[in-house]
């Protein structure tokens, strides 16, 4: 990109102006190359303008900075070409980020919700692509500096973004929003991750429905159904509200649904109604940009899951169903129903739920009960928790089969000294609590 392109933040100062052409935009000087312009990010415990000297050693031909002692300093540098001082390097970055967006002329997709975000994302994806290039955030990069990332890695021939938006607290959403400025929002649920952090479900509602607030007048808000989101949605254009219960569902075994949804039927490779709620955000984004109902079910049948999200695997006689990358509340009630729908005489192996603050102990409590009181749920059934918290669920538990661990140490020995007891092994946890590492235990890969 020209060094024209740089010119264009709204609050930076050009200290040296020379034409050039750079390579891309870098961050990171451990992998910067040269002809990169360097953008010095600062962390809690990290701060990129540090490392301005590292990043002109090794190429960069460009940098952005706060410091107007460094910019000054490399004024009369000819391996420099273009210095801009910048109040905050990262709104900068992401200035940069929504320039790019108008350049380029990408619709953005911009995706949110307390659970069933990256998952929604996929699906998206799997539809759109099916009729347009696609780009969309990579894992969970989906803070302000992720979003900066998808839209400067994106390839040239991109028609459609699709950003997924993540956040710990009120204005985050908002952040990305404002340079995102999505043609569609969807917001995926409203639920208890992050309510130790968020104080309340109105407080999270807020939080999440700060993406309506950004959306082009032309584009469309795609939502589940539901009381806060309504309230709090701050669209007054085109809105579409879906659930599970606007579904016939026809068909629904392992590995497989067929549903009914608005006159027409969908199939999907995976089971489970939650991932049947998040295939009708991906349906009616499809809709609503005009792919027409059977290519939108060609996409669908394309999904794929990802790692530690409902990945099925056979593994030394189980069959092990990981859906450990995060836990809450919802999540939680909605995939352990799946597998005591679809399965007979599974072993849940569930751990602590994070970031659920006072009231964290009632949360697990209520999962213990919900399983207890699960009609399909019977004295085969085997629950195995891990964690002080999760010692909250066996509390709540008379039907069926329980045991607490105080780690996955303890828990990864139980079920290889107890191979009899189920075929079956499903996996959630919050992602602190490192359950990949049981699984890679049964594998033979982890210590003994």
């Amino acid at each position: 990109m020209k060094s024209s392109f740089f010119y264009c933040l709204k609050s930076g100062n050009i200290i040296k102006r020379e034409e050039y052409s750079y390579k891309k935009i870098s961050t990171d000087t451990r992998t910067i190359e040269t002809d990169d312009f360097y953008i010095p990010l600062k962390g809690e415990n990290f701060d990129g303008e540090n490392f301005i000297e590292q990043a002109v050693n090794q190429g960069a031909a460009g940098f952005l900075t706060a410091n107007k002692n460094t910019a000054e300093k490399y004024i009369d540098d000819t391996r420099v070409k273009t210095i801009i001082l910048v109040p905050d390097t990262k709104i900068a970055y992401m200035e940069l980020a929504e320039h790019r967006i108008k350049e380029a002329g990408y619709k953005v997709i911009g995706i949110t919700g307390s659970s069933g975000k990256t998952t929604t994302k996929e699906m998206v994806n799997t539809v759109i692509s099916e009729s347009f290039n696609t780009w969309k955030t990579k894992l969970n990069h989906n803070n302000e500096i992720g979003f900066c990332q998808t839209v400067f890695e994106a390839p040239e021939d991109t028609h459609i973004l699709i950003i997924e938006m993540g956040m710990r607290g009120i204005g985050e959403i908002d952040l990305i929003a404002k340079y995102a400025k999505p043609d569609i929002a969807i917001i995926t649920n409203i639920g208890t991750a992050h309510i130790g952090r968020l104080g309340s479900m109105e407080n999270i509602a807020r939080a999440k429905c700060e993406i309506t607030r950004y959306i082009k007048p032309d584009g469309i808000f795609i939502a589940r159904n539901n009381d806060l989101i309504k309230k709090y949605s701050e669209f007054k254009g085109s809105t579409k509200y879906y659930s599970i219960n606007d579904v016939i569902i026809k068909e629904q075994h392992v590995g497989y649904s067929r549903f009914e949804y608005e006159g027409f039927e969908y199939e999907l490779p995976i089971e489970g109604a939650h991932n049947i709620e998040n295939a009708l955000a991906a349906i009616n984004t499809g809709l609503f940009i005009g792919i027409p109902p059977r290519t939108i079910l060609n996409g669908l049948r394309k999904f794929e899951t990802i790692e530690n999200r409902w990945n099925v695997e056979k593994i030394d006689g189980f069959e092990v169903i990981n859906d450990a990358y995060n836990a809450n509340p919802e999540s939680m009630k909605a995939t352990v129903g799946t597998i005591l729908d679809m399965y007979d005489e599974p072993v849940l192996v569930l751990g602590d739920m994070g970031e659920l603050g006072e009231n964290s102990a009632a949360y697990h409590a209520n999962i213990g009960r919900f399983i207890n009181n699960h009609p399909r749920t019977n004295k085969n059934t085997v629950v195995l928790t891990v964690g002080e918290l999760s010692k909250e669920i066996s509390k709540q538990i008379t039907n069926c089969i329980t045991k607490n661990f105080d780690n996955i140490t303890q828990a990864a020995d139980y079920i290889l000294k107890n191979k009899n007891i189920g075929n079956i092994l499903f996996f959630k946890a919050s992602r602190a609590m490192k359950f990949e590492e049981i699984i890679n235990k049964l594998k033979g890969k982890g210590e003994h």
